[in-house]
């Protein structure tokens, strides 16, 4: 049976973090220089978020390699989630570093505002920056749209399980916006001989960079405490369980992401009454081996015989007891 398009595994994003490393540290380089050359708040703002963005990469690629570690006696079922551990520090450190620092920078300069020397330089530092940046974004973004398919962007962000294939796409989106807030700033502020337009343009990229850090905390968060694998992979295994004989209903399965391509499944089938336990632990046998040939991303298969009205009462009284309780 071929992949289902909707669960087949995309590139290794990989690549696009290490694109987007390289750009960031030849970008944040440049914009340091043009910022200790001018002074100007808005282009100091964007160097921070460009090396900020530089050791978001380097964590990314750090978590990769503590995911990709064996199982153990201790983690059983890996260190997959390690990867979204790092993914959350880095949505942390975007907040804390990236907005704080372009936030404080900005209110300084509106406080006391100095002018900007040099202003062609933060120009045409501007535009190789956002040259660089531009070639990194596409590559996110082609990779994300294999990811996604069809699905519509926010669906697609909500539902996927590899934190650095939407992370490097939304630093680079914010880095791009950022930019563009810088040039204006610092044109508005250099027309009107007015520098504290500069500190606003500063302000308002560490509240572009807060918003991203926020989405990508709440994102990041969700699959570090354990999400569900998706939908279709639970219709794919118990359509492949139902079509096994001796099977009389594939109930449900409860399924947990450990990684972006590892996933955990405990699925509730009823069988027929007239098999016996050898009988019945060969179809299981059989299940097994279909899943792992159709998804291979299934690191954990775990079969409970359970009749449908079992199954029901089970999954009630689950919910039941981990309610959590009203005042």
């Amino acid at each position: 049976m071929p992949l289902l398009p909707s669960l087949q595994r995309p590139p290794s994003p990989r690549i696009v973090v290490y694109v987007a490393l390289l750009g960031n540290i030849a970008v944040a380089i440049t914009k340091l220089a043009a910022a200790v050359i001018t002074g100007s708040a808005a282009m100091f703002s964007e160097a921070v978020h460009s090396f900020v963005d530089c050791g978001n990469e380097g964590l990314l690629l750090y978590g990769y390699r503590r995911a990709a570690r064996r199982p153990d006696l201790i983690h059983p079922m890996g260190y997959g989630r390690e990867l979204y551990f790092w993914s959350f520090i880095v949505a942390l450190q975007l907040f804390a570093l990236g907005a704080g620092v372009s936030l404080r920078q900005g209110v300084r300069q509106v406080v006391v505002p100095h002018p900007i020397e040099y202003v062609s330089v933060n120009y045409v530092v501007l535009g190789f920056s956002f040259l660089f940046e531009s070639v990194s974004w596409i590559v996110a973004w082609r990779a994300f749209a294999k990811l996604r398919g069809g699905v519509r962007f926010w669906t697609a962000f909500r539902q996927s399980k590899d934190p650095p294939t939407f992370m490097v796409l939304f630093e680079d989106s914010a880095a791009l916006i950022g930019m563009m807030i810088a040039a204006v700033g610092i044109f508005t502020a250099n027309v009107l001989d007015m520098p504290r337009l500069d500190g606003v343009a500063s302000i308002l990229i560490g509240l572009v960079l807060a918003i991203v850090a926020i989405l990508l905390a709440i994102e990041s968060k969700g699959l570090l405490i354990g999400e569900r694998a998706t939908p279709a992979l639970v219709d794919s295994i118990c359509r492949i369980a139902q079509d096994q004989p001796g099977v009389v209903h594939a109930n449900s399965a409860l399924t947990a992401q450990l990684a972006p391509h590892q996933a955990m499944v405990a699925l509730s089938i009823e069988f027929d009454k007239a098999l016996c336990a050898e009988q019945i632990e060969a179809c299981v046998a059989s299940i097994e081996r279909r899943v792992k040939l159709v998804h291979p991303d299934v690191v954990a298969l775990f079969v409970k015989p359970q009749t449908f009205e079992q199954f029901e009462r089970a999954r009630k009284k689950w919910f039941d007891d981990y309610a959590i309780p009203t005042m």
